[in-house]
């Protein structure tokens, strides 16, 4: 059973890794920059106030988290020690050697950040070159992806195909045969990619802008 202090810990805890304070976060977010004070907590009465789910929707989108990786920060045992991830750019992802069949990362030539851990050990780091991808990620933007992670319709991903593209898209449907990516910017078009055509596909669980 989740309490009204795990929730409002998780939304500190996610602020603070953006670092942001929590009406930071709010404001980023488009909300009412007052929505996460500490005094909104609780009534003058006593009673206790919890954050709606369209707010916290909104704040998953504005930082690129995930929900999965929201509620990894709800328990006692949310990831809040830093560690190192590999790092290259996600223009040099597509060459060789860097990633297996299955898309974990190996290999020699990665740099490292020091970043709060997330759960899956082989989650890596890419930096965004230019502005292809904007407004969603911007020159500079390091997004973190998660191998191991379930894909599901709407997930911002990272695809790798057999031709040695990468590609870092939303997941529109993936059939039998093909998978349908919707670009993160409106001005380039979307793709639809044959199934034998695509050697991995990874999530993205979160930005760090």
């Amino acid at each position: 059973m989740l309490t009204h202090s795990q929730i409002w810990a998780a939304i500190d805890s996610l602020a603070a890794r953006h670092d942001m304070s929590p009406s930071g976060l709010a404001r980023k977010a488009g909300l009412d920059p007052t929505t996460f004070n500490k005094s909104k907590r609780k009534s003058p009465d006593g009673r206790l106030r919890w954050p709606s789910t369209e707010s916290i929707a909104k704040i998953l989108d504005a930082t690129g988290a995930s929900i999965d990786l929201f509620m990894s920060l709800l328990g006692p045992d949310a990831p809040a020690h830093r560690r190192p991830l590999p790092l290259i750019g996600l223009a040099q992802a597509g060459d060789g050697g860097y990633f297996d069949d299955g898309g974990f990362p190996v290999g020699a030539g990665w740099e490292e950040i020091d970043f709060p851990a997330v759960a899956d050990p082989h989650a890596y780091a890419l930096e965004i070159a230019g502005d292809s991808m904007s407004p969603a990620y911007r020159d500079g933007d390091r997004v973190i992806v998660s191998p191991a992670a379930p894909v599901r319709r709407g997930d911002r991903v990272v695809v790798k195909t057999t031709s040695g593209e990468i590609l870092a898209k939303e997941l529109k449907r993936q059939t039998a045969k093909t998978i349908e990516l919707k670009s993160l910017n409106p001005e380039h078009p979307d793709r639809t990619i044959p199934v034998q055509d695509m050697r991995w596909i990874a999530r993205i669980v979160w930005t760090s802008q």
